[in-house]
């Protein structure tokens, strides 16, 4: 029986990190679908900004995951060009995740 390497387990963990994440993000993408067409066809009782603040919270949410899968992705082969990608990645993916937040603060607000 062959031990998995801690560089597998490293590799696995960061599989199913991203992984982990597209599916937040498309199930939040789907249950908005679905909220919306609720909405509009059975005048369910979602709001817009509830649609879109569960939505954002989602991606926000997916991001972080996809974050953790870069960054253990990164461990694994640590060269110049790996690193200065994962920051650029990390920077924009923060940033992204600032905004959506400080909008979905907004959503209550209103």
């Amino acid at each position: 029986m062959d031990i998995p390497t801690i560089f597998d387990i490293i590799h696995y963990c960061a599989v199913i990190l991203g992984f982990s994440g597209a599916v937040l993000i498309i199930f939040g993408g789907l249950r908005s679908i679905i909220r919306v067409i609720l909405r509009e066809f059975l005048k369910t009782g979602y709001t817009y900004n509830q649609i879109r603040r569960d939505f954002t919270d989602k991606i926000v949410f997916g991001l972080e995951f996809l974050i953790a899968a870069d960054i253990l992705a990164t461990l694994l082969s640590p060269t110049q060009q790996d690193l200065i990608n994962l920051a650029v990645v990390v920077v924009i993916r923060t940033i992204l995740g600032y905004f959506l937040s400080k909008e979905a603060a907004e959503f209550d607000l209103h």
